[in-house]
């Protein structure tokens, strides 16, 4: 494991890592969220969208895990695809949105490709999700290839970034061109293998200093999240 050095864990350690607090159940909830959250207001737009698509596949459902509660994906991926057979059903329950202003195609259909490109995968429910991040191999390298082709991806992957993000459990993390960027910017340049191990590594660090639990995906985010809003 790659040691940490000292000034990295002060810079992580005053980003305030924290833990999930809430998350969305189901897969298909993440990716509506990673679509939909370029280029518009999270709270006014993308909640609020993430939520009506969810409730208009499962109405007695509760969208949100909060803490370390866990339970079965209650708009698995299957049965999202039977609720909106088609891009243009889903753009009918959505927005027009687009991915881009010129030469985009629209949010929904980028969202349908994703949902689908998971189902070729045979990734079905969140937690099919998670065990393919934790696995790390040709698999999910298969899909990320599949799902950067979808429009929208950003130079920087951020997309894609997010919604590992979205999906991932508090042991597996993503780092993402925004993280490698971010800690570029700390002289501390390292491949997205060992920027999983130096923060893993540095999640244990922080554990110790700071006398609490701290994860590698409460390290993750937290940089995550100070990079975005830079």
């Amino acid at each position: 494991m790659l040691k940490t050095p000292e000034a990295l864990l002060d810079s992580i350690a005053a980003l305030d890592p924290r833990p999930r607090d809430a998350r969305w159940a189901s897969l298909t909830s993440c990716v509506i969220d990673a679509v939909w959250s370029i280029g518009a207001h999270y709270d006014n737009v993308v909640v609020p969208l993430t939520r009506s698509v969810f409730s208009q596949s499962a109405p007695a459902d509760d969208p949100l895990l909060r803490g370390a509660e866990r339970r079965a994906d209650p708009v698995p991926v299957d049965h999202f695809l039977m609720r909106f057979p088609t891009p243009d059903a889903l753009l009918s329950a959505t927005n027009g949105q687009r991915t881009s202003t010129r030469s985009g195609i629209t949010k929904a259909e980028a969202a349908h490709r994703h949902v689908r490109a998971f189902r070729d995968s045979g990734i079905l429910t969140r937690d099919d999700a998670v065990d393919l991040l934790r696995s790390d191999g040709e698999p999910l390298a298969e899909l990320e290839r599949v799902l950067a082709m979808v429009p929208g991806e950003g130079s920087s992957g951020v997309r894609r970034g997010y919604l590992w993000m979205l999906v991932g459990d508090d042991d597996a993390i993503k780092p993402d061109r925004m993280v490698l960027r971010w800690l570029r910017a700390r002289d501390v340049r390292v491949s997205p293998q060992e920027a999983r191990a130096l923060l893993t590594g540095a999640a244990a660090d922080l554990s110790a200093r700071l006398r609490r639990p701290i994860t590698p995906w409460m390290v993750d985010h937290a940089i995550w999240r100070d990079a975005r809003s830079r």
